[in-house]
């Protein structure tokens, strides 16, 4: 990840700028969190290839990519100025920015969340429901007096929000939901992907009297608590179709790597994007194998 890292130093803006700084706000390494999703959702929907281009489509991917990651990471920052102070990721070593502040800042992240309600006229119903789901999750985990972040359980299990751009993008081809047992497989999935983040905050988060799943937990018990997760999933996934509760196995595989090679968990947090997007992709392509050749 260092190497991404360098790479993103050199070619984005700069944080100093307003638009670097809202690049580099957008966490541009977690982009796939939402809007690889989408692209699942499409792929899982459609019947034919031809599907998978359409504006609608290409729309969503577009939105999920930048404007939904300003709009949930800005409402996160914006409440968590005090816990940043003392948090590694957000110090001058760090990888993250810190919140700027200002109105304008503040605009642009509202104009981000609010965008997404456009979608609302070109979807399903269920598709709608996963738009405000999603909006009216991303600000009540971060905003007072809600801000599930600081209650143990309800932290994690509010983070399923990172489905609903699948729920959404499946909407939008199928003019239906998706499976149930889908969507649930992919809200555990994501509470333990939410709380496996949440292990390199616990000190800083202690020492801010910020109250997590992974703070009240501690290191050792969010891990095993983060391969149930995944376990559960992958049993959810198996039920809709055996081949993607296999592909969702590799996950809780990445915690028993993680404990055998004893390997920090600050340092596997920057490993997690490319196991997302491998992960993705591998199911991705599956669907799209067994569309083409059956």
């Amino acid at each position: 990840m260092s190497d991404v890292t360098d790479l993103l130093g050199r070619v984005a803006p700069s944080e100093q700028t307003f638009a670097g700084y809202l690049f580099w706000l957008s966490r541009p390494r977690f982009w796939l969190y939402l809007a690889g999703p989408v692209v699942v959702g499409v792929v899982y929907a459609a019947t034919a290839t031809t599907e998978f281009f359409q504006p609608v489509t290409v729309a969503l991917f577009v939105y999920f990519l930048v404007p939904a990651n300003i709009f949930l990471y800005g409402i996160n920052d914006r409440f968590d100025v005090d816990i940043d102070e003392v948090n590694p990721k957000k110090s001058a070593e760090g990888r993250e920015v810190r919140y700027a502040g200002g109105n304008a800042v503040t605009t642009v992240v509202l104009v981000s969340g609010a965008a997404g309600l456009a979608f609302v006229s070109v979807v399903p119903v269920e598709g709608t429901a996963a738009i405000v789901a999603f909006l009216a999750l991303g600000a009540a985990y971060s905003v007072p007096p809600v801000r599930f972040k600081t209650t143990p359980i309800v932290d994690s299990v509010s983070n399923g929000l990172y489905v609903m751009p699948a729920v959404v993008a499946y909407g939008a081809v199928a003019g239906t939901a998706p499976p149930l047992l889908a969507v649930a497989g992919g809200w555990v999935w994501a509470m333990g992907m939410h709380t496996f983040s949440a292990i390199p905050d616990i000190r800083p988060d202690r020492q801010a009297g910020i109250e997590t799943t992974a703070t009240l937990l501690g290191q050792t018990r969010t891990l095993i608590y983060c391969a149930a997760c995944w376990v559960f999933a992958a049993v959810l996934m198996a039920s809709v179709d055996l081949r993607l509760g296999g592909i969702f196995l590799i996950y809780p595989a990445f915690v028993g790597f993680i404990e055998a090679f004893d390997i920090d968990i600050a340092r596997a947090y920057w490993w997690f994007p490319v196991l997302n997007t491998v992960t993705g992709a591998v199911l991705t392509m599956g669907r799209i194998w067994v569309m083409l050749y059956g």
